[in-house]
């Protein structure tokens, strides 16, 4: 019974790496019973495989891959291309984990003085050593390819998470070459269930990393979303004080016009030139500085200019008709936000020089966004990227500029970013 046992719980690791392998490729089709439903009729058939088909390795074998392509197929959102081919380098991996096997209980045989029993044991040691180098293998496989999850994992998290799995290879090793000394079954049986708990609580660590990286993959778009939401939010609620503006400016127009066709009535002209030189000081010092026929793009840089005049920073423009600007408005305003609100505040940092020049324009077949500013502290960099141009609040300014670089890898765009003589310039360029 306990070899039966041992023979299920050595398949049952097997599987898991194989759903590992997997997950690595393509997105888990269902979560919760489903799921364990997949698992077990996949841990089932591979056992009946084993058990009657023992004796025919080739038939065994091309079932076996067979069974992973469909089960796995079901399990995860691949194509059955790619979950057969998957299925055959699974497969090649567990050929190779048992012919390290036999190295093993080889190298092991070399001692005639081993009795039958300590042989069994080696040979459980020595299935459970190679099942715990598969996993390594998949982890690194994972590490590489993954497309969520585990890539989030800095290098030094990675690699205090791979001292388990480093550790149980070593300590299987040592009982391996302890197992000569095995007297009884009751000692046997002792190795045998230490090595199997050991591998099991790679695998429970695995998914434990597995679901707090999965947890904190979602706080963290929750928390892009709520930016996103926080930045059209700014620029919607500007575009309706200014379509107010504009009402109440076309209701003092009228009153305006009244006023002067009055005077012209009463030939009061000295007191209509006062009254237009007025009106006409006041129409310089309007807002709306910028019309580019988007009003998305206006509302955003007509407020942005408002900001930046107030304190008192130079805010140049070089700007054509985008009225047939085929960006989204909700990445327009993600983009024009997150640049220009770190333009701003770096520029309030400086003491002398506060500029920022702005160019977007759409010429020929490309969409040209490039801002320059002044500042006067130094650039933030993790792992050859930009991270932050402020020293407050980094993770969140991060968050920002990693949904500029999401935006321009959405559109097929390329970017470029400069930090020279206390001038920071990031430049994108988008086909139209």
């Amino acid at each position: 019974m306990f070899d039966l046992m041992q023979s299920i719980l050595l398949i049952f690791i097997e599987m898991m790496c194989c759903k590992i392998f997997y997950e690595t490729f393509g997105e888990v089709r269902y979560k919760g019973w489903i799921n364990t439903i997949q698992f077990i009729l996949l841990l089932s058939c591979i056992c009946f495989l084993s058990y009657e088909f023992s004796e025919h390795f080739v038939i065994r074998q091309l079932i076996g891959i067979w069974m992973f392509s469909v089960f796995m197929l079901w399990h995860v959102r691949i194509s059955l291309k790619k979950s057969f081919v998957l299925a055959i380098l699974f497969d090649a991996l567990l050929l190779a984990m048992d012919s390290l096997v036999f190295l093993i209980m080889g190298w092991l045989s070399l001692d005639v003085n081993i009795s039958d029993q300590q042989q069994k044991i080696a040979s459980v040691l020595a299935y459970l050593l190679v099942k715990v180098i598969l996993f390594f293998l998949i982890l690194v496989i994972r590490k590489q390819f993954a497309k969520k999850s585990m890539e989030k994992m800095l290098d030094t998290e990675w690699l205090r998470f791979l001292f388990f799995p480093i550790f149980t290879i070593a300590a299987i090793s040592a009982m391996l070459s302890v197992c000569e000394y095995v007297q009884t079954v009751e000692q046997a049986n002792l190795l045998a269930v230490i090595a199997f708990g050991m591998v099991g609580m790679n695998i429970v660590v695995f998914y434990l990393i597995n679901d707090i990286m999965e947890r904190e993959m979602k706080m963290h778009e929750n928390k892009v979303f709520q930016i996103q939401a926080k930045n059209q939010l700014e620029m919607y609620r500007s575009i309706s004080e200014n379509f107010d503006k504009q009402k109440r400016k076309t209701h003092e127009y009228k009153n305006q016009i009244s006023c002067i066709e009055s005077l012209l009535d009463k030939k009061q002209y000295s007191k209509l030139e006062e009254y237009v030189k007025t009106i006409y000081g006041s129409l310089n010092n309007e807002p709306d500085a910028v019309n580019t026929n988007n009003v998305i793009i206006n509302a955003i840089l007509n407020t942005k200019y408002q900001e930046a005049d107030a304190k008192g920073i130079v805010f140049a423009f070089r700007v054509n008709d985008l009225s047939e600007l085929k960006i989204k408005d909700e990445d327009v305003v993600t983009i024009l936000a997150n640049l220009l609100n770190n333009a701003i505040e770096a520029c309030e940092t400086c003491e002398d020089k506060k500029i920022i020049k702005l160019k977007f324009v759409k010429e020929e077949d490309m969409i040209i966004i490039a801002v320059k500013n002044t500042f006067n502290y130094d650039v933030v960099y993790e792992n050859g990227e930009i991270k932050s141009t402020k020293t407050s609040s980094v993770e969140e300014h991060g968050v920002g500029i990693k949904n500029v670089l999401k935006i321009i890898e959405k559109y097929g765009g390329a970017y470029v970013i400069e930090d020279k003589n206390k001038e920071f310039l990031f430049s994108i360029i988008i086909p139209a």
